[in-house]
């Protein structure tokens, strides 16, 4: 059965590529493309081969959001939309927000509504230079969900994030870039291969400081400057009492490249 989902496995490089793939529709997403997504980060979390995650489209474009015909049918005028975020949006967010290791999202081409949700729920993000994000809830009678609503004005600020949600006007990727709604924009033919070479350079991290770091910028939010220094000190204790600490030392003091071990 065709999922929508391409997953890709590069054992020499230890990074996970995983491909939205229903290109003849932008991969626009539906409850199955959705969930298959999830069962593969959820073998990623459990694979010790595993060291880092690319996410990116099929064709030309990287997402045009929610499959609205999956959405409304002639028969049901009034859906229940807040049933399908939580069954199948929501665990996705968090689980990518949660995965232990790092997810590089490549944007090519359009990241609409859902599609621009779930590039920003990504820990670093490239996009092409004629790559765009909209978000385009507001065009449909709808509001940011996938955690739009989160990601967005922490990323580029309120004023910002209010014009972008109730406008629906495009940013493109290099505008992105400057208001730090994304990483970095690169040149269209030269993105896949930026995301390999940083899925790499990410791969061959400390996988545990990694997790820890996430597990740090996670809380970040929602605490004062005293519970995040009192967790600082709590995961940099945990830190130090892992292999990869002493690795990293003992690499420092001999002048090589450190060499991590999986986390898992």
């Amino acid at each position: 059965m065709d999922v929508g989902v391409r997953v890709e496995h590069d054992t020499e490089t230890a990074v996970l590529r995983l491909v939205l793939d229903r290109p003849e529709r932008l991969n626009a997403v539906d409850a199955g493309m959705l969930s298959a997504l999830h069962a593969a980060l959820e073998a990623a979390a459990a694979d010790r081969a595993c060291r880092a995650v690319i996410l990116t489209g099929a064709g030309r474009g990287f997402c045009a959001g929610q499959h609205l015909g999956e959405t409304l049918t002639e028969t049901e005028k009034a859906p229940d939309l807040g049933a399908m975020i939580e069954r199948v949006y929501n665990p996705l967010i968090r689980r990518m927000r949660s995965l232990p290791i790092p997810i590089v999202c490549a944007v090519n081409g359009i990241a609409a509504g859902a599609g621009a949700s779930l590039a920003l729920a990504c820990d670093i993000v490239l996009a092409a230079r004629s790559a765009r994000f909209v978000q385009a809830f507001v065009r449909i009678g709808l509001i940011p969900d996938a955690g739009g609503s989160f990601f967005l004005p922490r990323l580029v600020g309120e004023a910002r994030a209010r014009a972008a949600m109730l406008l629906g006007e495009p940013v493109e990727a290099e505008q992105a870039a400057a208001w730090g709604m994304i990483w970095r924009a690169v040149v269209d033919d030269d993105l896949a291969a930026e995301a390999t070479a940083l899925a790499s350079v990410l791969a061959r991290q400390p996988a545990g400081a990694m997790a820890l770091i996430k597990q740090a910028l996670a809380a970040s939010p929602g605490h004062d400057l005293d519970r995040q220094l009192d967790l600082e000190r709590d995961l940099q204790r945990e830190a130090g009492r892992q292999a990869d600490f002493r690795e990293g030392i003992q690499a420092f003091r001999e002048k090589r490249p450190a060499r991590f071990a999986p986390l898992r």
